[in-house]
């Protein structure tokens, strides 16, 4: 994997950190904070430690597509987060986008585009901590 990849202005940009361990896809899908888009869905978690650059991970069923299909989907996230998708994400959380099918046919602008909105939102959503509670279950003031 090229960390040093050029784009075409000659420019050098360092692919993202990514996700590796299944404990943290599935860390990402129970959070509940998550995000519908055409192309895929983006799930979101806040670190622990909370500390570090954003992480990203890619889930792709069986169903969405055969294997070159798949594997097609997967390098053009992959590309939309090197070329400032990733941006857009919050220090100190992971996120997954699971796959859908119009990943696979939708013009890479539109897709850079659904990442960078997706990941604004999910991040508004995600940045606001939940309200203190009573024991009764209404808001405290």
């Amino acid at each position: 994997m090229a960390t040093g990849a050029q784009d075409q202005d000659g420019c050098s940009k360092a692919a993202p950190k990514r996700l590796r361990r299944r404990a943290e896809f599935l860390r990402a899908a129970s959070s509940g904070i998550s995000r519908s888009l055409p192309a895929f869905k983006i799930q979101m978690a806040r670190r622990e430690d909370g500390a570090g650059e954003p992480r990203f991970g890619v889930t792709v069923t069986k169903k969405t597509a055969g294997a070159v299909g798949r594997n097609r989907i997967r390098r053009r996230l992959r590309e939309a987060w090197r070329l400032g998708g990733a941006l857009a994400g919050a220090d100190g959380c992971d996120y997954v986008f699971v796959a859908r099918r119009a990943a696979l046919t939708a013009p890479f602008n539109e897709l850079l585009t659904q990442m960078t909105e997706g990941l604004a939102r999910i991040g508004r959503r995600g940045a606001a901590p939940s309200a203190p509670k009573r024991e009764n279950g209404t808001p405290a003031p």
